[in-house]
This record gives structure tokens, C-alpha cells and sequence, in this order.
């Protein structure tokens, strides 16, 4: 008979906990295969987008027919998107995908997105001069929430009009990542989700592996070949892992249906983006029953070379120490740069730092994953001598003889700390990379595009801390070469909230800015006087004092090179100045700046926005890093823990003729459960503190390498701490109810 058959029907034959450990194998594979193709999919989805945006590119050619020009505006914290066409002739023009023709002066066609804007908000017209003549289809949107628009217009009006070319370009331009960071966004999945799926996997392939090894050797025993009882086990494996993969392959397409039509933060996709190609398909139909069957292969190994160890239960070799040698060139290399740092000297730049490091984490990675047996093993039999109590005695003996459950049991929720302690660095480095270092962020905007009750609604915004004026002195024609100042208009106490330091201010008096940092105007000679134009057209004439403020402005600000500051007193009641500019400002933090930015884009619609010293794509794109990595933590947090209930789960089943034989010979239930407690939680602490101690040497290495201001993630030390606690608690909670009052002597019988 046929090696796989007979290990079909073996397996059929041996009863219900034979069929429902290959339900759960089936299922645990399932859950591993569905996380595998979320995260392979993830490039896909922001290809699919990129090669959208690249489809619809607009190039400028020779043209006698259309001239365009293109406009990148933020709508909140969104990069909104406009291309006005003015026709110069009536032969052909090109089409962008998408739509059918473009529109004529006086027609628009916008994205679903952007006509529910328009619909919604009536103020928001003037972002779309015209009528609406109807909406671009996918082929022409990066996504279901792109904010894009063709606007017909005299092309007369058009300042810096370009003959159009064609729409489409070789190379990818407004990618939703830019190339190194979709780089850095594949190696933190790889190391936050596909190395805890790995090990996942590989528990659900040696579910019920001591009853499984028992059996495998009573088969040798009556005859069975060697490599034919290794195709047994692994023909086992295989099947569970496929019908697994079948099943995890269709929940994803579930998923995604549904998660394409909510979206995540900064990142809306169409549901045909997110199905699986076939190389996707492939790998999860092929590579997770090859996976069980590498490991079905040695996890028999034993039972088919030894199978009398194995039915008389003979002491097992202790663990190899292969796994631990990782460790060291990866702390050494983390290490190394973290010590370079501490001495002062700065290693990063070059391409050394980017080979290096990531290779370096990868084998602190894979070395804490196969380094925890070995360590726990030889841990536990030191304390095993040591210890005169019997609850810590039983548990660090069955542990040091059995060491690689604790690699089964913990590995996962291991590198889930360790891969968010580098997922920490990352989005400090993109941060960082992505958004002014100043604790202040400003928002600049022309006043004249402003009614009076905008100006009131936006210096009231949730997260404003200040607001001021700045506008240049008058003069009658550009051309005349005639001496300029800047002024800036706000009080003592607004200045303060926009500069480092502010020294010598006086409310209600015009003073002479100083700024040690900007070289001085030569201009603003005290004695000079300034016309400044207000909006009824008289000029308010302002003389430069010898009384000055001394300032250290911010770089980039608004209020860094103005001369003077004017006491808005000063002004006439009901009058503004022409040109000034309304400068808002809050906190850094993205979320704030996000949040201003929408509450502009709601209050002032068509008014140009300049956050200035940031570009909205990038904080566009930092919105997405942060949801993918957050998606990617999820998974990894899935992982995790269906590893870890898993394996307690079937340990627990797998012992429980030990746990029955233990309590007749009069062990408690009590001290079983602290044995059962100790068991899971000595290789949990081990493996967390290692995890927390090489994920933040691997994250402040990669820090230095970056290049960035910050190279020691001190505020992210205590997150780690409370997450291993989180992790330790629920791990002993989750083990108790593991060991039963009652005991079955089935247990306790021979196979």
C-alpha cells in the first residue's frame, strides 16, 4: 500500500481526536495562510495604485490643440489634485484613462470622492470652477478616496500654461511610497509577520507531535520502512496544510472585499487590488504544505530512526546550541553601532549601515527564535538543582527535558515584542524624515481669500496656539528699485508662541525685529519710514523704531527675515492689510498638524494652504506607513497568540497523562496548575527580556544608521515593558484552566 494512503486512512481510522487534531492543524494553517497573503498583498495594492497615477500622468508635448496646467493643493491634510485644459484648436486631443473626452471651458469632471465633497460642501465650489459634467472611472484614480479633477478654462487664464503632451509615463511619479520606503515598509512586514508566520506554521504542523511520534514508531516497529514512515507523518501534514491554505486563501478574498470598501487611514483601495496574483497564489498553495512537509519530516525523524526510544519514552538529547550562534554577529553588529554612537562618533551614511543593520536583525530575529530552547534548557536545570520547592522543581524538570515546547509555546509572542520594539524605530525615523524637527508647525494663508468670518472660525481651530499677520511694505511698481520691509503683525504673546525666544517686547509699540540667527536688513535703518496698503486703499505709514525685539526665530518659519512688528492696534478697526498673509500655528505632532489642516480644508475650502516646511504628500505618506504598519502589528498580534493558545492548547492535551499519573500519586490540582504556570512563564520571561533588550539595541541601531536626530528611544522602553507584562499575565491566566480537578485514568493508558 502506498505510503500517503496509508497515512490517510491511519489517520481517518484512529478515532475522533485524531479527525479533530486535523481539523485544527487545517484551521491553524488557514488563519497563517490568510495573514501570508494580507501581507504579500500589500505591495500589490500600492502598485496598483502607483500604476494608475503614472497612467494618468500628464506630459507636456507640441500640441496645437490644448495647452494644461497642473495644480497640487492640500484639501485638509489630503494632496488634492487639479489639471485645467484650455483648448487652442478643434483637431484631437489626447485622453487620459478614465474618461471619455475632456472637458470643454466652463465643464468639469472630478473623482467620486471630490464630487461628494462638492456635493456636501457648497463652499468648496471654488475648488472647481464650472459645471460638473460627470466622474472619473478607477482606471483613472489612484484610489476610491483620490481627489482629482479635469477643469476646462479659457487658456488665457492659464499663468504658466504648457502644450499638452499625453497623458502616461514610463516611469512611476506621485507614488503612494516613495521607492526606500516601500523597502523599509517590506522588511519590517518581513520581520513582524512573516518570521512569527513561520514558526506559527510550524507549531500547526507538529500538532499532537509526542502521540503522533508514538504512533509513527509502532508503525516502524511492525515493518514500515524508514522513509516510508517519514511520507506518513509528512503526507499528514500536507494535506491539513492544503486544505488550510484552500481555507485561508478564500477567507482573505472575504476579507478584502470588505476591508477595499472601509479602507484604512491615508490608503482606500479597489477590491481587485487587493486579490491575490498568481505568484501570491502559489506561494500560499505551495510553500505552506511544503513548509509542513520540511517539518513533518523532522519532526519523525526520531520515531523512525530510534522508534524504542520513543515507545519506552527514553530521555531525549539535549537541544542544539546552532540556533544561539546567530546571536552573535547580530548583537555584535547592533551593538557595534550603538557603542560608535555612545562614543560620540556617527556611523551613519554609506551603504554599509544598510546591509548591515537589516542583516543584523534578521539574525537576532531567527537566533532569539532557536537560541530560547538551549537557554531555557540549561536555565531550568540550573534551577532545578537549586530549588527545594516542588512545584518549581516539577516544572523546571519536565521543562529541561522537553525544551522545544517552549520554543513552540513562546516564540511567537518573542518576536512580536521584539518586531514592535523596531517598528517603533521606523515610525520615528519616517517621522522624523517626514515632518519639521520644530515642536511648532505653521500654516500659512492669504487673507485676501478669507472672509472676516473665516479668519474668526480659524483662529479658534482645535489645536491653534497662536495666529499672526505678515505682509510687505507698498510699493507703486514692481519695477522701481525703491528699499522693502516685512512686517509682522501680532502681539507680544502671539510672537512668543512663534519663536524660540522673544526678549525686549513691548505691547502696543512698534519695534525693530533682531534675529542673531538671519542676517540683518539693511533696510530697516531706524529713522526709515514704510507705507504699508490697507484694504480701503490708504497706506498706513510705519517709521522703524531704535526700541527693538530681540527673536530667535525657527527655521523654516514665517516670522524668520520679517524687520518689524506692528501691534495690531495699530491697524483701523475693519480694515486689513493688501498682500498680509494669516499665519497660523500648533504643535508638531502629526496628528495635530492632520487635524488642523482638516479643519482649514472645512472652514476655507478654496483658500491656498502653505503648511509651511512640510509637504503634504509626505505627510500623505506617513499617514499610510503608520496604517500599514499598524495593519502588519495586527497580524503579527494574531500570530502571536493563536501560536501561543495553540500550542498550551495541545501541550496541555499532550500531557495529560502525565498530569493524570502526577495526581495519583497525590499531587493537588493547585500545585499542578503552578507547575503548568511555571512551565509557560519561565521561557516567556527569558524570551521578552531578550526580546526587549535586543529589540531596542536593533532599533537604536537603526536609528544611528538613519542618519536622524534621534538615536535612543527612551519613551518607547516603558511601552515595551508594559506590553512583555500584558503578555506574561494573560500567558499564566491562560494556563491554569489548562489542568482539570478530575482525573481519567484513559489518560494514563498505553497506546
Amino acid at each position: 500500500m502506498n505510503a500517503f494512503v496509508l497515512g490517510m486512512r491511519l489517520l481517518w481510522g484512529s478515532g475522533r481526536r485524531a479527525r479533530v487534531r486535523l481539523l485544527l492543524m487545517a484551521l491553524g494553517s488557514a488563519l497563517g495562510v490568510a495573514c501570508l497573503a494580507a501581507a504579500l498583498t500589500i505591495p500589490t495594492i500600492i502598485a496598483a495604485n502607483d500604476a494608475r497615477v503614472t497612467g494618468r500622468a500628464v506630459l507636456p508635448g507640441s500640441s496645437q490643440n490644448a495647452v494644461y496646467q497642473e495644480f497640487l493643493d492640500p484639501y485638509g491634510s489630503q494632496p488634492l489634485r487639479r489639471v485645467f485644459i484650455g483648448r487652442t484648436g478643434v483637431g484631437p486631443v489626447p485622453v487620459p484613462p478614465g474618461i471619455k473626452t475632456l472637458p470643454h471651458a466652463g465643464e468639469a469632471i472630478v473623482s467620486p470622492k471630490l464630487g461628494e465633497i462638492l456635493a456636501a460642501n457648497p463652499r468648496a465650489a471654488g475648488l472647481v470652477p464650472g459645471r460638473v459634467i460627470g466622474t472619473i472611472a478607477p482606471a483613472g484614480l489612484g484610489g476610491p478616496d483620490d481627489l482629482y479633477a479635469y477643469i476646462g478654462t479659457d487658456p488665457r487664464t492659464l499663468s504658466e500654461a504648457a502644450p499638452l503632451g499625453q497623458f502616461g509615463s514610463k516611469y512611476t511619479q506621485h507614488e503612494v511610497l516613495d521607492p526606500t520606503t516601500l523597502d523599509i515598509l517590506r522588511f519590517t512586514l518581513g520581520c513582524i509577520v512573516l518570521l512569527p508566520l513561520v514558526i506559527f506554521l510550524s507549531v500547526c504542523a507538529r500538532l499532537s507531535g509526542e502521540s503522533r511520534a508514538r504512533r509513527l514508531a509502532a508503525l516502524r516497529l511492525v515493518g514500515l520502512s524508514m522513509k516510508d514512515t517519514l511520507r506518513v507523518n509528512a503526507g499528514e501534514s500536507v494535506v491539513a496544510a492544503f486544505f488550510g491554505a484552500v481555507i485561508g486563501l478564500v477567507g482573505y478574498l472575504g476579507v478584502n472585499e470588505v476591508m477595499a470598501r472601509i479602507g484604512l487611514p491615508g490608503l482606500h483601495w479597489y477590491p481587485a487590488d487587493g486579490r491575490p496574483e498568481g505568484v501570491t497564489i502559489a506561494v500560499c498553495l505551495l510553500g505552506c504544505p511544503a513548509l509542513a512537509w520540511v517539518v513533518g519530516q523532522f519532526s519523525a525523524r526520531r520515531a523512525a530512526q530510534s522508534p524504542i526510544s520513543v515507545r519506552r519514552t527514553g530521555e531525549s538529547g539535549p537541544p542544539k546550541k546552532y540556533g544561539t550562534l546567530l546571536l552573535i554577529p547580530g548583537l555584535g553588529i547592533i551593538g557595534g553601532y550603538c557603542l560608535l554612537s555612545v562614543m560620540g562618533r556617527d556611523p551613519s551614511g554609506g551603504s554599509g549601515g544598510a546591509v548591515l543593520v537589516p542583516g543584523a536583525v534578521l539574525m537576532t530575529g531567527v537566533g532569539l527564535a532557536f537560541g530560547l530552547a538551549p537557554i531555557t534548557s540549561w536555565l531550568s536545570r540550573r534551577l532545578a538543582a537549586s530549588s527545594t520547592s516542588l512545584p518549581l522543581s516539577l516544572a523546571m524538570r519536565r521543562t529541561e527535558v522537553d525544551p522545544g515546547s517552549a520554543l513552540r509555546v513562546v516564540t511567537g509572542l518573542v518576536l512580536l515584542v521584539f518586531g514592535t520594539s523596531l517598528t517603533q524605530g521606523v515610525l520615528i525615523e519616517l517621522d522624523q524624515v517626514s515632518r519639521r524637527t520644530a515642536p511648532v508647525q505653521e500654516y500659512s494663508l492669504p487673507l485676501a481669500e478669507l472672509t472676516p468670518h473665516q479668519r474668526t472660525q480659524l483662529t479658534a481651530l482645535n489645536g491653534v496656539q497662536a495666529h499672526g499677520l505678515t505682509a510687505q511694505s507698498w510699493i507703486a511698481t514692481l519695477e522701481e528699485d525703491l528699499p522693502r520691509v516685512q512686517g509682522v503683525v501680532a502681539t507680544c504673546a502671539q510672537l512668543a508662541v512663534f519663536t524660540q525666544t522673544a526678549r525686549g517686547c513691548v505691547d502696543n509699540e512698534v519695534l525693530r525685529i533682531e534675529d542673531p540667527t538671519f542676517l540683518s536688513d539693511e533696510d530697516a535703518r531706524p529713522g526709515a519710514s514704510f507705507p504699508f496698503l490697507l484694504g480701503n486703499g490708504r497706506k498706513l505709514v510705519v517709521s522703524v523704531p531704535q526700541k527693538a525685539v530681540t527673536v530667535r526665530a525657527y527655521d523654516p518659519s514665517e516670522f524668520a527675515g520679517p524687520s518689524l512688528l506692528i501691534p495690531p492696534s495699530l491697524l483701523p478697526r475693519g480694515t486689513q492689510l493688501t498682500g498680509a498673509r494669516l499665519v497660523l500655528v500648533s504643535p508638531s505632532d502629526p496628528d495635530t498638524v492632520r487635524a488642523v489642516l482638516d479643519g482649514i480644508g472645512a472652514v476655507a475650502p478654496t483658500a491656498a494652504v502653505e503648511p509651511v516646511g512640510i509637504v503634504i504628500d509626505s505627510l500623505a505618506q506617513l499617514t499610510v506607513i503608520r496604517s500599514l504598519l499598524v495593519v502588519g502589528m495586527v497580524l503579527g498580534l494574531v500570530i502571536g497568540v493563536a501560536a501561543f493558545v495553540v500550542s498550551v492548547a495541545d501541550r496541555a492535551m499532550e500531557r495529560r497523562g502525565q498530569v493524570a499519573a502526577l495526581g495519583l500519586l497525590g499531587a493537588r490540582a493547585g500545585t499542578l496548575r503552578v507547575v503548568q504556570v511555571v512551565q509557560v512563564l519561565l521561557p516567556l520571561v527569558v524570551g521578552l527580556g531578550a526580546a526587549i533588550v535586543a529589540g531596542w539595541l536593533a532599533e537604536s541601531s537603526y536609528l544611528i544608521t538613519g542618519g536622524g536626530a534621534v538615536h535612543w528611544d527612551w519613551e518607547g522602553l516603558p511601552l515595551l515593558f508594559a506590553c512583555a507584562l500584558g503578555v506574561m499575565l494573560a500567558a499564566a491566566v491562560a494556563s491554569v484552566p489548562m489542568v482539570r480537578r478530575h482525573v481519567d485514568p484513559e489518560h494514563i493508558r498505553r497506546d
